[in-house]
């Protein structure tokens, strides 16, 4: 309970929000950090998943991509690129960027590969050609995958970001990392408390720019389906191929 008292009251010290290190600063240079590493990852990730979900071809390319990023720990692509020279900022966002680029990756192929057949055929036989057929309409669809892709890859970002405390870059995790050298056991768990917040903050922002960004009908179907009630066995009256109900016993 001591520490959570700790936590508390090094949050509500103005002190520890303003200047250099101070909260405002480093979450700054958190977002700045994290904006880069998913802006890298999404020039990378983007138009290769564009590129093979329009082809339809590729899904074991994206497969292997995606798990051996996936594989590779962010904190030892850290420590290889400290040890080649690079520090800080531009360290952290090489290695978190490829952490980022599986979802992208993932979801902006899987969002295209889902687009019906019989609606890109409608599209070319109403004389669009491949590419505006991809722009007006196969992408418009994949939108909501896609945006999810990238909702995911920069919650994870962000709650990976501060690594970077480790590789002597500015970010939230400098606040935990202090926190540790100091045995200040209350601004860790303050600093842990502020990653979480930014994460739900962005995670909620960003949400509702996906769902501002896709499109009318695409959001009134989903409604629809969300709110459609769970089905329960029907009633065999209710059912014209169970036939009539039998008649209650009069003996």
């Amino acid at each position: 309970m001591d520490v959570l008292q700790e936590a508390v009251a090094w949050l509500n010290d103005p002190l520890n929000w303003t200047g250099r290190d101070g909260v405002l600063a480093l979450t700054a240079d958190h977002l700045r950090i994290s904006a880069l590493a998913v802006l890298l990852a999404a020039v990378v990730a983007l138009p290769l998943g564009v590129w093979l979900g329009h082809r339809r071809r590729g899904g074991v390319v994206t497969v292997v991509a995606a798990n051996t990023s996936r594989a590779l720990p962010t904190f030892a692509l850290l420590t290889i690129f400290a040890s080649t020279g690079l520090f800080g900022a531009t360290a952290t966002v090489l290695a978190v960027a490829v952490f980022a680029v599986p979802p992208i990756l993932s979801n902006t192929f899987t969002g295209l590969m889902e687009v019906d057949a019989d609606v890109r055929d409608a599209a070319r036989g109403v004389g669009l050609s491949g590419a505006r057929s991809l722009a007006q309409v196969e992408l418009p669809l994949a939108l909501p995958l896609v945006g999810a892709g990238l909702r995911t890859a920069t919650t994870q970002v962000l709650a990976t970001v501060p690594l970077a405390a480790l590789v002597g870059g500015s970010s939230l995790g400098s606040i935990i990392v202090e926190g540790m050298a100091l045995q200040r056991y209350g601004q860790v768990v303050a600093g842990a408390v502020l990653v979480a917040g930014l994460c739900l903050v962005i995670e909620a922002v960003l949400a509702a720019v996906q769902r501002a960004l896709t499109p009318a009908p695409m959001r009134a179907r989903t409604g629809r389906l969300r709110r459609r009630p769970a089905r329960t066995p029907a009633d065999p009256a209710d059912d014209p191929a169970a036939g009539p109900a039998p008649e209650p016993s009069r003996t």
